[in-house]
Order: structure tokens, then sequence, then C-alpha cells
């Protein structure tokens, strides 16, 4: 199997290396420098790719699609902060017969207490004396604010606890409203990723963590997914892959 990375930061020196042990083969890297809106990823340097994995930047992810999805190469995107453009990506790689897969987090742990938080939230939604928020914390290098974690988990208690209607991921600066799911974020030194979903009551308090260790296990994820879309077409989760 042969992968292109494109976006060459932390996670994409995890990711060659957990490939390399795998014994798959790294064609092609590309840094941001030399592929500024999507320019260096053309059909001539992707020809001999299977797969393409992008930890970029929310700023570059949509040039990045475009131009791998026209080349009619699957693509594994890891990058967050461009979900208000899922519709048109969705769209496009329809149109081109592509395999594409996105997740906001591929640590199978994440992906595990996702499950674990959606059959939390259909208990809790019985119980309308707990409130509930959610709670992040990553490193001060982290450009999106919310976390796609914290996203796609406050969207599994808007889906699962009825009375929560409303994602609130900016400061509060009064009181919220009863139906705002609160997601609050903090940005510190090197931390890797923490989430908390807390159930709140007057009684007591139930609190549901994960906590990222390091890097190695979005890595592992992420070429696991890669692996599993080679040769597929359509569009996909992660959930896809660990159910």
């Amino acid at each position: 199997m042969n992968l292109a990375l494109i976006g060459y930061g932390k996670m994409g020196k995890e990711i060659e290396a957990v490939a390399r042990e795998k014994g798959i083969t790294i064609v092609q890297i590309f840094d941001e420098k030399e592929n500024h809106g999507g320019h260096a990823l053309n059909a001539s340097v992707l020809s001999g790719v299977d797969v393409c994995i992008d930890f970029s930047t929310p700023f570059a992810v949509l040039d990045n699609i475009k131009a791998v999805v026209s080349c009619g190469k699957n693509l594994v995107v890891g990058t967050t902060g461009w979900y208000d453009k899922l519709d048109d990506v969705r769209k496009m790689v329809k149109e081109k017969n592509t395999g594409f897969l996105y997740s906001s987090n591929f640590s199978l742990g994440v992906n595990i207490f996702l499950h674990i938080l959606k059959d939390a939230a259909h208990i809790f939604d019985r119980y309308a004396d707990y409130d509930v928020a959610i709670l992040e914390s990553h490193h001060n290098k982290k450009v999106d604010s919310p976390s796609g974690t914290a996203l796609s988990l406050g969207s599994t208690i808007v889906q699962h606890v009825r009375r929560k209607t409303e994602i609130l991921s900016e400061s509060s600066h009064g009181q919220i409203k009863p139906n705002q799911l609160h997601i609050s974020s903090t940005r510190v030194g090197s931390t890797v990723g923490k989430h908390s979903v807390v159930f709140d009551s007057e009684c007591d308090t139930i609190e549901l963590v994960h906590t990222a260790k390091n890097r190695r296990g979005l890595a592992l994820g992420a070429v696991v997914a890669a692996e599993w879309l080679k040769g597929k077409r359509g569009f996909f989760t992660m959930k896809d892959v660990v159910v």
C-alpha cells in the first residue's frame, strides 16, 4: 500500500513512523510551504498513491480536499475546523466517485468513548435533574476551538438528550439558557488533548473523561482508516471503521 502525507507537522511524523512500522510505503510528503493552495497535489505526483492522509490546517484543508478528489484519489482527513463545508465536500466526493473518510479524532479510545457517551446520554435523557456540559483542553498551538472532538461529543448529546437543543461554544458572560449545551475550551502548554463530559445535579456529579497520552493513538487510527479505505468509494467516518 502506498500513502501520501499532506501536512508534515508532529502528526505527520507520527503517521510516517506508524506506517513504516506496518510496512506501508510513504511515496509523497507535502508540507505547507510547498503546497500552498493545494497546488502541489496533481495527478502526476499522486499517480502511485493509493490513499492520501491530510493533517494540515483548517486554512489549507479545503484546497487539499478539492485537489486530491479531483485527481480521483481516496483521502483520509484528520484536520478539523472545516465542517461547515461538509455538504459541499460530500457532493464533490460523489461527483468524482472517490473514497473519503473524515473524523474529528482518529483515536480508537475516543471512538469507543463516543459510543459510551451515546448510551449514557440515553439514560440521562430520562432524568431532568442532571445538567450536562463539555470541557476540553489542548496545547496552545491548536488552531480551532472548540476541538472537533468536543463538537462531536456535543452533537451526540444534542441528538440523545432532548432538553439540550443548542450548542454554546463561546464564552458565557451570563446565565445560559436551559436548552443550551455549553462547551468550554482551554489552550495551554503542550497538552495533547483531554475531553470531559460532566453530568451534574444537586446531589452528585458524574464525569466521563478521555485523556490522550500522546499522538501515536491518533496516528495509528489514521493509518488503520487508510488501510480500510483503500479501494473503496463513498463518504465515510471513523465509525464505519470501528463498528
